[in-house]
């Protein structure tokens, strides 16, 4: 039986403006956190579609158990971050052709791939997201705190089921292709499928919100963009699209080399994600959402001791 446990949210993104730099103290932060949901859309999406094709392929009942409740979740993920990207379009409205790009690329991949190929993409890239995702839930102070609550919710509440599904992806490759060698040699193509994605989504930023809602260039997290610009502003300082910060300049090193390690260290053969070191953060999360609270207002509703899984607490 599985231990998934698919949790509809709702975010009230409808109740009020979204701003762009939803956390006003790392505005690169913001911007790379927006392009996730941009991605996210068109990842899950290619995700549902993934596990109805293969649902008839599920002989393993405990398999295909477990393949619904990812779907689930992977599903409610999907609709919550169109509800976010929905309100920065109302916005700026020419992001709807950043949007429509996005899903471009995953209704194209969906199409000229094999099933095989998409459940490798999904079991490569969901297996990097526990040791990614704890850097950023440890440090949930600095990234997540400061912003508008709303965003940072929806945030902890995605990465903390993409915790808790940490191993989904894996189990349905494994039983469906069981081809170890081959999701390692698909890898490259897979996060460089990936990077496309997110550089079509921050191109989108840089063309359609205004430099002063930014106030970063949005392709700052990519260290080619960075090195053409450092050298384009010497000669042209008016082609800038903003500074260049990267969103987690402010966490410790050691942490992001660990998270860096952790991500290659899923892409080998034998990885079990059930063998990671798990955020404090999404213990905590999992027992105030059963106990009732409101975690679509992690900040604002929750208990005296907000800050549990924090730095300050660690």
């Amino acid at each position: 039986m599985t231990d998934l446990h698919p949790r509809k949210m709702d975010f009230g993104f409808e109740d009020a403006d979204v701003p762009f730099v939803w956390n006003p103290e790392n505005p690169a932060w913001s911007s790379m956190s927006n392009a996730v949901s941009f991605l996210a859309i068109g990842f899950e999406k290619m995700i549902v579609k993934a596990i109805i094709q293969s649902k008839p392929l599920m002989t393993d009942p405990v398999v295909a158990e477990e393949a619904m409740a990812f779907m689930r979740q992977e599903g409610h993920h999907s609709t919550a971050h169109r509800q976010h990207v929905k309100a920065l379009i109302r916005r700026y409205p020419g992001l709807q052709n950043t949007l429509d790009a996005v899903l471009g690329e995953y209704d194209v991949l969906t199409e000229a791939t094999s099933l095989n190929y998409r459940l490798a993409y999904t079991a490569d890239l969901e297996a990097t997201f526990t040791p990614v995702f704890k850097l950023m839930l440890d440090n949930e102070a600095t990234l997540f705190a400061p912003g508008d609550d709303r965003v940072a919710s929806l945030f902890l509440w995605h990465f903390v089921e993409e915790v808790e599904h940490r191993s989904s992806a894996l189990i349905i490759f494994d039983a469906l292709v069981g081809n170890e060698g081959y999701r390692v040699r698909m890898a490259p193509s897979i996060f460089a499928h990936v990077m496309k994605v997110i550089r079509i989504a921050c191109a989108g930023f840089n063309q359609h919100v205004p430099l002063e809602d930014r106030q970063v260039d949005s392709l700052s997290m990519f260290a080619s963009h960075r090195a053409k610009q450092k050298v384009l502003t010497l000669f042209a300082p008016y082609l800038s699209k903003g500074t260049m910060p990267r969103a987690f300049d402010g966490l410790p090193l050691k942490e992001q080399f660990t998270a860096l390690a952790g991500a290659a260290r899923s892409q080998m053969p034998r990885h079990k994600p059930e063998h990671e070191k798990l955020p404090a953060l999404a213990d905590a999360w999992f027992k105030r959402y059963d106990e009732g609270y409101d975690c679509t207002r992690w900040y604002s509703a929750a208990p005296s001791d907000q800050s549990i899984g924090s730095r300050s607490d660690r």
